[in-house]
Parts: C-alpha cells; sequence; structure tokens
C-alpha cells in the first residue's frame, strides 16, 4: 500500500509529467524526490498536491477564487499558460510507474537527489541558487538543497 493518498498520487504523476516527461527515469524520480521532500520540509505546504499546486495568486475576475499569476509557480507548467492535458498515454504509464518506485525509495530512505527541495533546466542560471547546495544532475536538470 501506498503512504500516499490517491490525490497525491495524482498529482505527484501530474507534476513529474508536466516537469520531466523527457528527463528518462532518474529525472523524473528526482523530480518526484524533490517534491517529496518539499512536503516533508516545514519550510513548505504539508501535502503533495498543496506543493505542487504552490503559487501566487489574485482573485479571479469572474468568480473571485484564487487562480495562479502567470510564470508565479513553484513548479513553471502549473501557471505557464498552456493547457495541462496529459496526451502521451505512454509516457503516463512510464510516469505511474516511476512515481511507485520513487515512493518506495524515498519511504526506505533512498533520495536520489540527496534531499534536494528545489531544481532547475540546466539551461538557465536562476539567482535563487546562489546560496544553495547543489547535489545532482539528472538530465537536463540540476538538483539544490539550503545550505
Amino acid at each position: 500500500m501506498s503512504p500516499v493518498s490517491e490525490d497525491d498520487l495524482h498529482c505527484l504523476v501530474e507534476n513529474a509529467y508536466f516537469e520531466a516527461r523527457n528527463q528518462g527515469t532518474a529525472g523524473i524520480i528526482g523530480v518526484i524526490h524533490v517534491t517529496l521532500n518539499r512536503a516533508h520540509d516545514n519550510r513548505f505546504p504539508d501535502n503533495i498536491c498543496d506543493v505542487v499546486y504552490q503559487a501566487k495568486t489574485k482573485p479571479s475576475w469572474k468568480t473571485g477564487e484564487p487562480v495562479p499569476l502567470k510564470n508565479q509557480c513553484q513548479f513553471s507548467w502549473y501557471c505557464d499558460g498552456k493547457p495541462d492535458i496529459m496526451n502521451n498515454i505512454k509516457m503516463i504509464d512510464v510516469v505511474k510507474v516511476a512515481v511507485n518506485q520513487a515512493i518506495g525509495l524515498w519511504y526506505n530512505g533512498i533520495d536520489i537527489t540527496d534531499g534536494a527541495t528545489h531544481y532547475h533546466a540546466t539551461y538557465v542560471n536562476p539567482n535563487w541558487n546562489a546560496n544553495m547546495k547543489l547535489t545532482t544532475k539528472l538530465g537536463d536538470h540540476k538538483f539544490y538543497r539550503m545550505n
């Protein structure tokens, strides 16, 4: 039995799909481990779905409900303005397997990111990483944890 809820499993699949489906298994598992690390770090929301959908928001002009601000999310896919449709069935299946593997590894003390709570694509150099420790590179992502 998985130590996370069905909703959290869906959030992990969705996040890994949009963030790392082109990264290979290690890159996918790395993104999942970052998400799990954040959910268990008191600096972030305390459940997986809240971690995945963490964003700066504003009230919707239609409903008044909070909506994410474009490009102001912890995970870029969530507020990049593109439709969030998982349409590659084969990759969805690959990501689902990777999620289950990653959860098993993580809950048994194996974190391939070495405690990372952040990552970015290798082709950018954001200013937030200046005071962080680079832990590994997986696929096209560099992974970091707080010093």
